[in-house]
């Protein structure tokens, strides 16, 4: 079963959603069913072809549509303060007092839901009279043309010296802005020069002395940075900071330029060039410096940061220091001899221990052998070695004389195949070796011989000296 919502609940689910997505919008109509009730707000209707919308314009949010009137706080002398950020805004027309239906207006706030009629409407902001719809087309047209030329490029901006010394400030010098700049400026930073150069900053004459003083502010090259600021107004009245004249100016400055150019939703053509843009001319001097307070407390923070740190640096140095005067003491000379002196004792102790126990092992392996020795070389030993010397004596007497018969016997036989190899006992049997003496070599075939070759032949007793009469196979 789906859950059964309250009307209650439903509405304030549908002013969640309307509220999270249109949390502020630029809506044009025509003013139609207007209503000033005794408390000073104003609700009426804007329509076209084809719908309407109710409206709301609170009291307290009327002095930024028209800058000036009763419904925007009043101060003596007509000046009025802004209810959401307590500026004094310059006196102007008083939209609201002049509100009146069949009027084309552009009206920017949020959309919610009037819960006790389960309607939505847009809860007013700001509200401007239709004349300025040419001029929001002609906004758009500069911005696009000045974008495409990289006038508006990130990468160009330059960073704000923090707590400049030297400010120069373009504005009226008879506007609220200005004294409202002074007066936060004299809290704030260490002290700062402040140069005003004065120049109107409505209607048509007021691009051209903006743009001049912009020149002159870096011709003299005096300032840090440059602070272009003005009032609220609508956006006709903030047109002179629309113009490409001025844009020129903020782009060729060679010193960084900050703008505080109307409120929190007013956004111009400087403030795209600008090095940096405030919501508000008050927010140009609370961005620049701080807080003189604050700062006394980041003085008082950082001295207690230097104390603790200067304790910290005392503590390692008194660390180090006994750390080096130990090294020293070590590394002293007479430290030194009294270590030598120390290790000295204690090697001689060392070899005094050593020699002792050498010298007792040396005793006991002495003892041992004199054991052994004694086992091995004792009267029943010694009976023992002669009846072994006497058993050894017998089998060497019985060996070598079998080895001496084997031997007579194989030298019989090399003696009989010795006397077979002699070449002289063929001699003794009746046999002849001859020689020739042309080879030196002895005869084996008639062959080797020729007729007249000499021969010696040897006999058994002596050699007798032959001629080759005739050689023939077989004969000679």
């Amino acid at each position: 079963m789906s859950h059964i919502l309250s009307v209650t609940d439903l509405t304030q689910a549908l002013k969640d959603v309307l509220e999270a997505e249109f949390p502020f919008v630029w809506v044009r109509g025509q003013v139609t069913n207007l209503a000033r009730p005794g408390s000073g707000h104003l609700y009426f209707t804007l329509s076209d072809s084809g719908a309407a919308l109710p409206v709301v314009w609170f009291k307290n949010s009327q002095g930024r549509g028209g800058r000036g009137g009763s419904g925007s706080g009043g101060r003596p002398g007509g000046e009025a303060i802004d209810p959401l950020t307590g500026e004094v805004l310059e006196p102007g027309r008083d939209v609201a007092a002049e509100l009146a239906d069949g009027q084309e207006v552009l009206a920017a706030g949020r959309v919610t839901v009037y819960a006790a009629r389960g309607a939505y409407q847009l809860v007013a902001e700001l509200v401007q009279q239709s004349g300025v719809s040419d001029l929001a087309l002609a906004f758009e047209a500069l911005k696009h043309k000045l974008e495409a030329k990289g006038y508006f490029d990130a990468a160009r901006k330059r960073p704000i010296a923090p707590s400049p010394a030297r400010v120069a400030l373009i504005t009226s010098p008879q506007g609220a802005a200005v004294r409202d700049f002074l007066r936060l400026a004299q809290g704030r930073g260490t002290g700062a020069s402040i140069r005003i150069h004065p120049a109107l900053v409505q209607g048509a004459a007021a691009p051209a002395q903006l743009a001049a003083q912009l020149d002159a502010v870096n011709a003299d090259g005096w300032a840090e940075v440059v602070a272009l600021i003005r009032g609220g107004g609508s956006l006709e009245d903030l047109w002179a900071f629309n113009t490409e004249v001025v844009a020129e100016a903020v782009f060729r400055s060679r010193i960084p330029v900050v703008t505080g150019v109307g409120h929190e939703p007013d956004v111009s053509i400087a403030d795209y060039v600008a090095d940096r843009r405030f919501a508000t001319p008050s927010a140009v001097a609370s961005g620049l410096w701080p807080l003189r307070a604050d700062l006394m407390q980041a003085v008082d923070g950082l001295e207690a940061d230097l104390a603790r740190a200067f304790a910290a640096h005392l503590e390692r140095k008194d660390r180090q220091l006994s750390e080096l005067r130990r090294a020293l003491s070590w590394l002293s000379p007479a430290r030194r001899l009294a270590r030598l002196d120390e290790a000295w004792v204690d090697l001689s102790r060392r070899l005094a221990g050593a020699g002792g126990r050498l010298l007792s092992v040396r005793r006991e392996r002495l003892a041992a052998v004199v054991r052994h020795l004694s086992r091995a070389f004792g009267p029943a030993a010694v009976c023992a070695r002669q009846e072994q010397v006497q058993a050894l004596s017998e089998r060497a007497s019985l060996s070598a004389g079998l080895a001496l018969a084997g031997a007579g016997r194989q030298v019989e036989v090399l003696a009989a195949r010795l006397a077979g190899l002699d070449p002289e006992g063929p001699l003794r049997r009746g046999y002849s070796l001859v020689r020739v003496e042309r080879t030196g070599r002895f005869l084996r075939s008639t062959a080797e011989v020729a007729p007249g070759d000499r021969l010696g032949v040897r006999t058994a007793d002596g050699e007798v000296a032959a001629v080759v009469a005739e050689a023939e196979k077989g004969r000679i």
